[in-house]
């Protein structure tokens, strides 16, 4: 067992674990963890059986690579789902809902008034003030159609469906 100023090899080791476990918990990610867990393994050994400076470095390199890669692994073939996939997707959470407009479309584009916050938006061309149903979203653009359509289409198809007079065809 080596011993560096003082201080044990495996007590080093262990230490070093616990710091890199502690800025795991700081620093965004999910890769300082498996060396940590290397590490504190590394110390492990080394106050077990009582490697020597290269052993213990071959060791830490070999466990790190081993935890990394095989927690990429197993999280590629089991993502970690989510109780809200659209927690970040602020466009996609705003499907279904309505709004109106606050700039005229033209060629299709425009703005629209959702909440407190305007948005570009594309759909049909449409005045100021009309009310419109937000049914998608590509990235910060939002697609829209008009309320007055979607009732329209429902008079219309109700209309077809009945002959002159009311009567059934």
């Amino acid at each position: 067992m080596d011993s560096f100023g003082g201080f044990e090899a495996h007590w080093i080791w262990i230490t070093l674990g616990l710091i890199l476990g502690a800025l795991e918990m700081i620093v965004p990610g999910v890769y300082l963890i498996w060396l940590a867990l290397a590490a504190i393994a590394t110390g492990l050994l080394t106050l077990g059986i009582g490697l020597g400076l290269p052993m213990q470095i071959i060791v830490f390199v070999s466990l790190s690579l081993i935890a990394a890669f095989s927690a990429k692994r197993f999280l590629r073939d089991s993502p970690i789902e989510s109780s809200d996939p659209l927690l970040n997707q602020r466009g996609g959470r705003m499907i279904g809902q309505t709004a109106i407009v606050a700039q005229a479309f033209d060629n299709g584009s425009g703005r629209i008034k959702h909440g407190d916050s305007e948005w570009l938006a594309r759909g049909p061309d449409l005045d100021l003030g009309t009310r419109v149903r937000i049914i998608g979203s590509e990235g910060a653009v939002l697609l829209v159609e008009p309320i007055n359509l979607i009732e329209g289409e429902a008079k219309e198809v109700s209309g077809e469906a009945e002959g002159p007079g009311g009567n059934a065809a």
